[in-house]
């Protein structure tokens, strides 16, 4: 019994000791507002896709909503970033969060009255990325604000991604139930009280405001473009920015385009693209557990490691592997990505001064994602004139090829957490 006893408190502190960064109270509240309103908002391009087809609107329609969230959020990054640093993240982040739930409430309304055409629905979801752009960069610099133990940052960073792993499967399964037994009016009204809930998460944080801007600010242009110079003053994050976004361009989205198709002629159909995808996601999230409590001496070398695992997806479609195969590829890549984004998120935190996070988180994301898009219209044609083999086992062979090229940089391989973070 004596054993037993000893046992039980030993287990309980290994398990505080990894969710030690929910005793900050600024994180909890904030983690709970985040994880709903992503619940939410994950939910939202089912229901948003479903009404678009209900109305009439056809895979064209579809495909201009699609782009008309995405190029607000690509448009406004950097003005996000600009606005966190010169304001704050807070007061930008509860405005976006409004704006989100009010044009999502709006959309179910005329939904449920029977009166969305396309260019409306356009519109609304064109509102929806602004909201959505300046989030982002003010997501970035907000953390380090709600976690007030730096030993604690990566295992804050790691909760947050583990939100977004359970939100990425949870939210479009949920969503599919009731858009099918509700209909999309009531998941977008749903999306708009999650966003509420964000709202007042963020209303109840007790953070230090920054002064609002006056006379003497410089212009926008002006920080940005010091923005820009920190950014790039720093080799080590403009190097894994410049490796995440040919990493969107030449893997992911091919992966994505590409990936439907080999499953739908080779793997079984849509069950088993599922399959690979869930799978995906579950890997994400053990990723996530098994980073708590753990901070790599080399991060950015551990996080240009994992993104390895990135590779082996697409090999094993390209090269016709079975569905367990692929399976296998899937969880590894899961894993992979959870390391990899909660040490990149992490170690900007952690090395850029606060009052230029805003910015350089702006630049980049926007690094990251803004090639992502040409990815996935190029795809198909290249698939057409290379063979689908060809495209994915490519986007593989770059993978290794980059991260190989990534470690051999001394500013990434040999960069440890202790290190003066103003270069």
């Amino acid at each position: 019994m004596a054993v037993e006893t000893e046992r039980i408190p030993a287990r309980r502190r290994w398990l505080g000791d990894r969710l030690a960064v929910l005793g900050e109270r600024d994180f909890t509240l904030f983690f709970i507002g985040y994880t709903t309103s992503l619940l939410g908002s994950s939910m939202a391009p089912v229901a948003v896709a479903f009404a678009v087809l209900d109305g009439g609107g056809g895979g064209t329609g579809v495909g201009w909503v699609m782009a008309a969230r995405i190029l607000p959020v690509v448009l406004v990054l950097l003005a996000g970033g600009v606005i966190a640093d010169r304001f704050g993240s807070r007061r930008l982040m509860l405005g976006s969060d409004v704006l989100r739930g009010l044009v999502q409430a709006l959309f179910a309304v005329l939904l449920a009255a029977g009166h969305a055409p396309l260019w409306a629905m356009v519109a609304l979801v064109a509102a929806w990325g602004v909201g959505e752009g300046l989030f982002m960069p003010a997501f970035g610099a907000i953390v380090p604000d709600l976690v007030r133990r730096r030993e604690l940052l990566a295992d804050g960073n790691t909760l947050l991604g583990l939100s977004r792993s359970v939100s990425t499967v949870a939210g479009p399964a949920l969503a599919g139930l009731l858009t099918a037994s509700q209909g999309p009016a009531a998941v977008l009204l749903i999306d708009a009280v999650t966003y509420g809930i964000g709202a007042l998460a963020l209303a109840g944080l007790r953070l230090p405001e920054r002064p609002a801007a006056d006379g003497d600010r410089a212009s926008m242009v002006r920080e940005l473009r010091v923005g820009w110079s920190e950014f790039a003053a720093r080799p080590w994050l403009w190097i894994t920015t410049a490796w995440m976004g040919l990493f969107n361009l030449l893997v992911w989205a091919p992966f994505l385009v590409l990936g439907p198709l080999t499953a739908q002629r080779e793997l079984g159909g849509a069950r088993a693209w599922g399959l690979v995808m869930g799978v995906y996601g579950a890997g994400a999230v053990v990723g996530g557990l098994l980073m708590l409590g753990r901070r790599p001496g080399r991060p950015l070398a551990a996080a240009t490691a994992a993104g390895l695992g990135w590779a082996l997806p697409s090999a094993a479609l390209a090269v016709g592997a079975s569905l367990p195969w692929v399976v296998v590829g899937a969880l590894v890549a899961g894993l992979g990505s959870a390391v990899c984004g909660t040490l990149l998120n992490t170690t900007t935190q952690e090395w850029v001064p606060a009052e230029l996070l805003g910015r350089l988180t702006s630049f980049g994301v926007l690094g990251a994602f803004v090639l992502g898009p040409l990815g996935l219209a190029a795809a198909g044609p290249l698939a057409e004139r290379l063979g689908t083999g060809a495209v994915l086992l490519s986007g593989s062979v770059w993978q290794v090829a980059a991260g190989v090229v990534v470690l051999g940089v001394p500013a990434v391989r040999n960069r440890r957490w202790e290190e003066d973070p103003g270069h």
